[in-house]
């Protein structure tokens, strides 16, 4: 027992940067997750938690196959100084496999479908971006989707009093 707890300790405090935006802004078909091509001070802003996912987008380019991260704002690392800054909203590379990436590029040809990044999280140390293929919203869609959560946060508080 005693092991787990400390192992949990040792565990580095690495924070999970979420786009609420994105879900309500976007119908989610499917979600891929993807590696991110970061430079020194970028990961530093990353694990410090300085990201701004709100704004970007992601493209799939099926020619020389690749996937590129636009609009996302990283913010600089001060206390790397002014020489070795990073430009804060220059477009990144995403790592994913071949295959993945023509399947999305097929997909975001399509009318209606684009690419969104969700959440960049650490897994095993690595930076990683779980990016979904979001089809959009109309307003009537989104006026139901608040009323629905509404009405579970009213049953919700219902039943706590009942209690």
């Amino acid at each position: 027992m005693a092991g787990k707890a400390a192992q949990r300790q040792n565990k580095p405090n690495e924070p999970s940067i979420e786009n609420r935006k994105a879900r309500h802004e976007f119908f989610i078909e499917d979600t891929l997750e993807c590696g991110l091509e970061l430079t020194g001070t970028e990961i530093k802003s990353v694990r410090a938690g300085q990201i701004s996912l709100g704004e970007g987008y992601v493209r799939a380019v099926a020619e020389p196959l690749s996937l590129t991260l636009y609009a996302v704002h990283i913010a600089e690392y001060p206390p790397a100084g002014e020489v070795n800054q990073h430009k804060p909203t220059r477009a990144r590379r995403l790592l994913a496999h071949k295959r993945e990436i023509r399947k999305l590029s097929v997909k975001t040809q399509q009318k209606g479908f684009t690419l969104v990044p969700l959440k960049v999280y650490f897994l095993r140390g690595k930076a990683k971006l779980l990016i979904g293929l979001g089809r959009g919203k109309q307003k009537s869609d989104k006026r139901q989707d608040t009323a629905k959560k509404q009405a579970k946060r009213e049953i919700e508080r219902a039943m706590s009093r009942r209690r």
